[in-house]
């Protein structure tokens, strides 16, 4: 019996290549206005944003959510 694939778009998709998406499509300036945290308007950095999205649930599911949203945006790289 086959696995049917799951239906949940963030499966198989890592924090670090959310936050990269997000950054190449938006810059951390527009991250910061469509998202008011810190790690984004304040000397923002893929590096230090990860660290604080992964310990603040409330600020990885914006970041998630807009995510989701901004998918049939992206550029698709193979």
């Amino acid at each position: 019996m086959e696995k049917s694939s799951s239906k949940d778009p963030l499966h198989g998709i890592t924090l670090q290549k959310i936050v990269e998406q997000l950054v190449d499509h938006y810059g951390f300036d527009t991250l910061g206005e469509l998202i008011k945290i810190k790690c984004f308007t304040d000397k923002p950095s893929v590096k230090s944003s990860l660290t604080f999205l992964r310990k603040t649930d409330w600020a990885r599911k914006k970041v998630e959510e807009l995510y989701v949203n901004t998918l049939g945006k992206f550029k698709i790289s193979i």
